[in-house]
């Protein structure tokens, strides 16, 4: 309850901010502590959260690249961006988070421009009512949301302690996820029965896909540790945001209902604030692991602080990936 009123009050938690605070507010003193060659690459960075991250991370002097599904919209995001700082840097590049082989072209792309990678942020996604299935044959939620961005990260993860250890500064992985992970209990989180789509329902799939993303960046982070590098991962709820998804969730916000929920809903700059946060803020050095709202650090459920469903889940994840990749190149 307390938590519910600080949120509709907007009630600055310990960092200083609180769901009230924009993106543009949370980064506005960080300029003075950011290095002037900050590289971070952003997907679904066309429209929406995505894009008004791109946007401040641009304001900012960051680099920003937008891994977008759709170039035109992709290029109206930038032609706003570089209209509002005319000397901002905008790279381009297409990705389908859906495809295996579309994320292995990005990552060889991407590489191939040789740029320094400091801040990954694995935000886009997608909600389907509908039961529908990637080119892989994977349910389309799941592949896109949670699978596209594990390999994404692990292909891109090399270059990111690379960059950490010739820069001296502190890379920064953030996966967008959800506060609708905390609707799934442990005996609905099975990985074939999400892979296949079993019993679709589309926010219970959502759901699905943003708990991977907590328990993704829970595994990481101690993957991290383990080899002394100068990265981090957290996971962030952005709010519920006035966005296409929440559009799109019919079963989860009716028509009748939407008007009354959308007056307690995020602005799109509101939602954006707490990934300009964590990607950015001097008081988020070090830490790695943890789960973030409203720009501070919260609690998921307890089946997203499970280090063993974690460990489970990566290593069934790894698998999969493995010997779909060896079958595509066969």
């Amino acid at each position: 309850m307390k938590a519910t009123l600080r949120y509709l009050a907007g009630i600055a938690g310990p960092s200083g901010f609180g769901s009230n605070s924009t993106a543009e507010q949370v980064t506005e003193d960080c300029s003075c502590f950011l290095p002037s060659t900050l590289t971070a690459l952003i997907t679904g960075a066309s429209s929406g959260i995505g894009a008004e991250t791109a946007r401040v991370l641009a304001k900012r002097g960051v680099r920003v690249v937008i891994a977008a599904r759709d170039l035109k919209k992709a290029r109206e995001v930038r032609k706003n961006i570089q209209k509002e700082s005319p000397n901002a840097e905008v790279v381009l590049l297409e990705i389908d988070l859906s495809s295996y082989g579309s994320v292995q072209r990005f990552c060889s792309e991407f590489l191939a421009l040789e740029l320094p990678l400091n801040i990954l942020i694995n935000n886009a996604g997608i909600f389907s009512q509908n039961l529908e299935f990637s080119e892989d044959k994977i349910e389309l939620t799941f592949a896109t949301n949670y699978l596209g961005h594990f390999l994404l990260t692990e292909i891109l993860l090399d270059k990111m302690i690379e960059t950490a250890e010739n820069t001296g500064i502190e890379g920064r992985i953030i996966n967008v996820s959800s506060v609708i992970h905390s609707w799934v209990k442990k005996d609905g989180f099975r990985f074939n029965d999400i892979l296949s789509g079993k019993k679709y329902n589309g926010t219970r799939a959502y759901a699905q896909s943003k708990l991977a993303n907590i328990l993704h960046a829970k595994d990481i982070a101690k993957q991290l540790k383990a080899r002394n590098a100068r990265v981090t991962i957290n996971a962030v709820h952005p709010g519920i945001v006035k966005t296409g998804i929440i559009r799109a969730h019919q079963g989860l916000i009716t028509d009748s209902l939407f008007f009354i929920a959308s007056k307690l809903l995020k602005t799109t700059s509101q939602g954006a604030s707490t990934t300009c946060y964590v990607a950015l803020s001097p008081k988020t050095e070090g830490i790695s692991g943890k789960y973030f709202a409203d720009c501070n650090e919260s609690n998921c459920s307890s089946l997203a602080k499970d280090e063993l469903e974690a460990r489970k889940l990566w290593n069934n994840t790894h698998e999969l990936l493995q010997k779909r990749l060896r079958q595509a190149t066969i």
